[in-house]
């Protein structure tokens, strides 16, 4: 032992600085979600009073504190509907072209709304061949149809295109007599109009031209899902990924998404802020940045990146990721997060944090709550839903649903995010490929970790995630205690071995 400080002293003579000494010698404790517990307090509520909604940006509120990872095998529209209609958000992937991601976003923000205002229409001098084709690429059966000047003349059903000529004219063949309704509808007026004509959708119209759309399905699914996160106009919440560096794509997608998070595994850099500081006088829709994962990067963003509306927190704790392997770099998601927190704290910002990798059950969500985030980002839970995008297969009798990182070589293969790591990283994979067991619909999983969460806070004494924030209290586990923690000391089915 004394030789080998009697070397780390002469490394230090020879750098002329006693840094690297204290480096070693007074390390950063970086906590992960298996090092600590969350310590019961007195409580005076039951598991069921607990009230999980939160905000994801100061003005955006999610009725669960979820949202879904920006990854081609977790996120796209399927994932984000399903998400949102229990109150959490989906944030679409950015590994594919401009249009496919725009056209995912469009699906979801089409989803189920009152009054749909991205309405896909159809001129009447068009032809029925046409009109079959918007239909089949956009899977919708009706195309309001509009003259030269944009008003409303009629609508085309698939039921007016089944039988007919292709060659036909959209105006020889759709239905005159439009039903319309004005923009000031109610929706129990808007359910009686529908009722009284039999018909399932409604143009809503402004001076003749045509605003927007209600259709029966939307109303029906509204009232399916009371507890789903929706913006201003009814329409379900949807994030997207971007990249700071592509204005073009944040331009396409301004208009439709609700916020944008930004997609690099390590923000804290000067290019990252240059790039985003044109993205926030560019893009009118909130942005949250990251990746962060210390005091000083949370407090850089706070204090010199004016406009940001979150903090996403972690860098190298995804189950796919090998970044902290390949690089010794990293931020366990725990550890960034409280280290976020303190910067909001320290700074007084009304600053959101995105606790996002590594989270594994209920438990993880509990913990990263208690220190500071406001919501926790999955990717590996949602990966295995019948949702995702991830192919389903079966293995030795069971199912599993694909999983890569997106600093893999199957998400580089795509070649649209390969600006999330740096430019070595492009030669060497920060991820890896896989498969997760298949868990079933998302609503299962979901009503799993609200149910777990509500009980971490019954046990905290915690009727809301701000409560937790001030009455958690967190206890440091040995590996020995964690071991006791965990099942123990009897026969489990489906493992070889006794858990001792």
């Amino acid at each position: 032992m004394k030789r080998t400080l009697q070397n780390l002293n002469e490394v230090v003579q020879i750098m002329g600085t006693q840094t690297f000494r204290n480096k070693i010698w007074n390390p950063a404790q970086a906590a992960t979600f298996n090092d600590v517990i969350l310590l019961p307090g007195w409580t005076s509520i039951e598991p069921d009073e607990a009230n999980v909604s939160t905000y994801i940006t100061p003005t955006i509120q999610l009725n669960i504190p979820f949202a879904s990872s920006p990854m081609d095998t977790v996120t796209e529209e399927s994932m984000a509907i399903a998400l949102a209609r229990q109150g959490g958000i989906g944030f679409i992937h950015r590994n594919c072209d401009i249009e496919t991601h725009l056209k995912m976003v469009k699906r979801v923000k089409r989803a189920e709304s009152y009054i749909m205002s991205d309405v896909i229409t159809i001129e009447e001098e068009k032809t029925v061949a046409q009109a079959i084709e918007i239909m089949k690429s956009e899977n919708i059966h009706g195309l309001p149809v509009l003259d030269a000047h944009g008003h409303i003349v009629g609508i085309c059903t698939w039921r007016d295109v089944r039988f007919a000529d292709n060659n036909l004219l959209v105006k020889d063949i759709m239905t005159r007599d439009v039903i319309t309704a004005n923009k000031d509808i109610s929706i129990d007026e808007a359910k009686k109009l529908l009722h009284k004509h039999r018909i399932e959708k409604l143009p809503v119209v402004d001076n003749g031209k045509l605003i927007g759309l209600i259709t029966i399905k939307d109303l029906i699914l509204k009232g399916q899902f009371p507890n789903s996160s929706r913006d201003e106009e009814g329409a379900l919440l949807c994030g997207a990924a971007i990249s700071p560096f592509d204005l073009e794509r944040a331009k396409a997608l301004d208009k439709f998404v609700d916020l944008f998070i930004t997609d690099v595994a390590h923000f804290h850099s000067k290019n990252c802020f240059e790039a985003c500081k044109v993205l926030l006088k560019e893009i009118e829709s909130p942005i949250i940045v990251g990746s962060v994962g210390t005091y000083e990067a949370a407090l850089d963003c706070i204090t010199k990146l004016e406009g940001i509306q979150g903090l996403r927190a972690g860098i190298g704790s995804g189950s796919i990721c090998s970044t902290a392997i390949v690089t010794r770099a990293g931020s366990p998601t725990l550890f960034a997060t409280a280290s976020c927190a303190d910067a909001v704290k320290e700074t007084g910002a009304k600053t959101p944090i995105i606790a996002d990798g590594g989270i594994k059950n209920p438990g993880d969500v509990a913990l990263a709550l208690a220190v500071g985030a406001s919501v926790c980002m999955m990717g590996n839970v949602f990966a295995g839903t019948k949702e995702s995008p991830g192919r389903l297969v079966a293995l030795e009798g069971r199912y599993y649903k694909q999983y890569y990182g997106m600093g893999s070589e199957a998400a580089k293969q795509k070649r649209y995010a390969l600006d999330r790591y740096s430019q070595p990283s492009k030669i060497i994979a920060e991820g890896v490929e896989g498969w997760v067991p298949y868990r079933g619909p998302l609503v299962e999983t979901v009503q799993q970790f609200v149910g777990g969460l509500k009980a971490a806070m019954g046990y905290a004494g915690a009727k809301t995630i701000p409560e937790l924030w001030v009455k958690a209290k967190l206890a440091v586990v040995t590996p020995a205690g964690s071991k006791e923690l965990s099942p123990h000391d009897i026969f489990l089915p489906g493992n070889s071995q006794l858990k001792s």
